[in-house]
């Protein structure tokens, strides 16, 4: 009897992979920083947060681990905040004489995209204003970085796998904009879920909206691919593990299990991002953060479940073959943990539901909380066609954006 022919299969779209930093990942990885540092240089520029070291003698131990490993921290700065020009330009100043071998950022993103940004600028005599997209008079950057190590304390960003730095200027004129390059790329992330352990509840809200946002945009964006759809189904199936667990229990039995779930989809979705791109909610998140003070993660858990309404519904009604139809099908029997059999229709309004449960009982504040006002909405739709949105599945109209933040007040 012939063998049964197999069905035809669809080439599989081109795509490319960018660097990556070495990776090393596991509870108490941390003990490896100061061999990991001493491969790249002896002299050492050491960016935290306020308080990213403050935790049972952490700074002590690490600092004597520099030491036997013969690194000399040769400066520190703390960076409390989003990073700003101002604070990028003045690190890098006060440093550019210390002849740094390796610069290294221990802290939440926000504390990694600064120490991503200043290793930029150390062998570059220029603002960093003259390298982020979109500002008038923008400049390639032309180069060398400083070699960076990226330690995460939070489960977020994922700024540790990225090749961009999120700069931003607060205020009604305000921006957030990238500064990116292939080259800013940490050349060694070592991530360590112990590092967690002390975040506070509304800490690992926000966070994890970031990263559930950033792996749920990424797998339905327009540029996703083979290696990012992957990654971002196995970072999504661990947020989904870990993310209310680790956020009703901070520090019970089940942490560990939790936070390490939430380290892996955090660092994922890093990469996704940096490869796939973004979609709304990234779009909305620049224009509230730059005119707001809001928190990036806050901003994406506001919006999350109404973008992800009108996506899917735009798409029903104006493009109905979409590929990314079938995507947010499966995204809702992934997290909603739906049988295999759930139709696409019925998987996709599950999704919804589920976001907006997992938006409830995280907690999460909606945009009036930072100060949004009716009145704003306008500005903030003005300032949502950066290059996150290019990269939604579908476009979505003034009138949509501004319903979804009308939603989220």
């Amino acid at each position: 009897m012939a063998p049964e022919a197999l069905p035809a299969l669809p080439e599989l779209p081109a795509f490319a992979l960018g660097r990556i930093p070495r990776i090393t990942f596991g509870a108490g990885s941390v003990a490896r920083l100061p061999e990991i540092l001493a491969a790249h240089g002896q002299r050492a520029l050491l960016i935290t947060g306020a308080h990213s070291l403050a935790a049972g003698g952490r700074r002590e131990a690490l600092l004597a681990g520099f030491a036997a490993a013969g690194v000399v921290v040769a400066g520190e700065a703390v960076a409390a905040g989003e990073p700003s020009p101002a604070l990028v330009d003045g690190v890098a100043s006060d440093h550019r004489g210390a002849a740094i071998e390796v610069v290294v950022g221990i802290g939440g993103g926000s504390v990694i995209d600064t120490a991503k940004a200043v290793a930029g600028l150390l062998r570059v005599h220029a603002p960093v204003s003259d390298f982020l997209e979109g500002l008038p008079g923008a400049r390639p950057w032309p180069g060398p970085s400083v070699p960076l190590v990226a330690v995460p304390t939070t489960a977020g960003t994922g700024s540790e796998a990225t090749r961009n730095s999120v700069i931003s200027e607060r205020g009604p004129a305000g921006y957030k904009r990238s500064f990116r390059d292939e080259r800013l790329v940490a050349v060694d992330a070592v991530v360590d879920p112990d590092l967690l352990a002390g975040s506070t509840p509304v800490l690992i809200a926000t966070h994890g909206m970031d990263a559930l946002t950033q792996l749920l945009e990424s797998y339905v964006s327009l540029k996703s691919g083979p290696v990012t759809d992957a990654l971002a189904l196995a970072g999504l199936e661990a947020a989904r593990d870990g993310l209310l667990a680790w956020h009703a229990d901070p520090t019970g039995p089940g942490a560990p299990a939790a936070r390490s779930r939430m380290a892996l989809a955090a660092l994922l979705s890093g990469i996704c991002l940096a490869h796939a791109g973004l979609g709304a909610v990234h779009g909305l998140a620049s224009p509230l953060g730059a005119q707001l003070p809001i928190p990036h993660g806050a901003a994406c858990g506001a919006t999350l479940a109404g973008v992800t309404r009108a996506n899917v519904e735009a798409l029903e009604r104006r493009s109905p073959n979409s590929p990314a139809l079938p995507r947010y099908a499966a995204l809702g029997r992934l997290l909603g943990r739906l049988p295999g059999t759930t139709p696409d229709a019925a998987a996709r309004t599950a999704l919804v539901d589920t976001l907006a449960a997992w938006t409830a009982a995280l907690a999460m504040p909606g945009l009036g909380t930072y100060g949004m006002e009716p009145a704003g909405i306008p500005a903030v739709v003005a300032d949502a066609r950066g290059s996150s949105m290019r990269t939604n599945p579908v476009v979505l109209t003034d009138e949509e954006l501004a319903a979804i933040l009308a939603g989220a007040l």
